[in-house]
């Protein structure tokens, strides 16, 4: 059992703890449970919404770390806050404040550190599962999980590379890159982060792209995406406690 001192403790850190800024670059594509497992361990949190117009930082210094999070654009599209966001990245790795990517955040991080966003040979869409590594750094992330197969959720037709000294976390048939790790920063191109809330908005609101594909393997149809998220998202929970866990380790809790 905890002592009380170390109960007080806790509260001044969480007090006194720089939040992490979250970039939003859709109105439907927010934070999601990555907010969720922040609060559940009391680190505070401030939306940047990027959709709204906001401003991109030009420094990490007030924040303990950065995610980005997924846009139906693209990396590669003349947007204003693109290059001031990848400015932003390299300034936070420079200073070792972890950054963290789900799908356009993984390209944008990717992108931001020398690799290169290109066209998948598909696109993937709805549930799927990608084959963990298993090697040093993987066991680091993933723990029990390395080597092993994991359930993950897609929505996307571009690819990154892998920046210089990044490692690869998982791969499947459809994407090679599935997600890297480079010391304390974390790229996915998939999307850990999904409530049932999500996904019948993208299923409904995308629907149309959805369709359009549903003939290729990597492609599930709205109605199957809803109707596999009981069984399928406590599944993929599970790996998004590991990353976020692994990831909320590198936080700089210094004000």
């Amino acid at each position: 059992m905890q002592s009380v001192k170390s109960l007080l403790l806790a509260r001044m850190d969480f007090d006194v703890m720089k939040p992490v800024a979250i970039f939003r670059h859709s109105p439907t594509e927010g934070p999601g449970y990555f907010a969720i497992f922040l609060e559940q361990h009391r680190i505070p949190w401030t939306l940047i919404a990027i959709d709204e117009g906001a401003s991109v930082l030009e420094t990490a210094d007030d924040f303990a770390g950065l995610c980005f999070m997924g846009g139906p654009m693209s990396v590669n599209d003349p947007l204003p806050w693109i290059e001031p966001v990848c400015a932003l990245i390299r300034s936070a790795v420079q200073d070792n404040i972890p950054v963290i990517g789900h799908c356009l955040g993984g390209q944008l991080i990717s992108k931001a550190l020398g690799g290169r966003v290109t066209r998948n040979p598909v696109k993937e869409i709805g549930w799927g599962q990608a084959l963990a590594e298993d090697h040093a750094t993987a066991r680091h992330w993933l723990g029990a999980m390395a080597g092993k197969a994991g359930t993950v959720f897609q929505w996307h037709g571009e690819t990154f590379s892998l920046p210089e000294g990044a490692a690869r976390l998982f791969a499947n048939s459809h994407c090679a890159n599935q997600m890297f790790a480079l010391g304390p920063h974390l790229a996915m191109q998939c999307h850990v982060e999904m409530t049932p809330e999500m996904i019948a908005t993208w299923s409904t609101q995308w629907a149309d792209e959805a369709h359009s594909v549903a003939d290729q393997a990597s492609v599930q149809t709205p109605d199957s995406m809803c109707d596999e998220i009981g069984g399928r998202l406590p599944v993929m929970r599970q790996l998004s406690e590991q990353l976020y866990s692994v990831w909320i380790e590198g936080l700089n809790k210094r004000p």
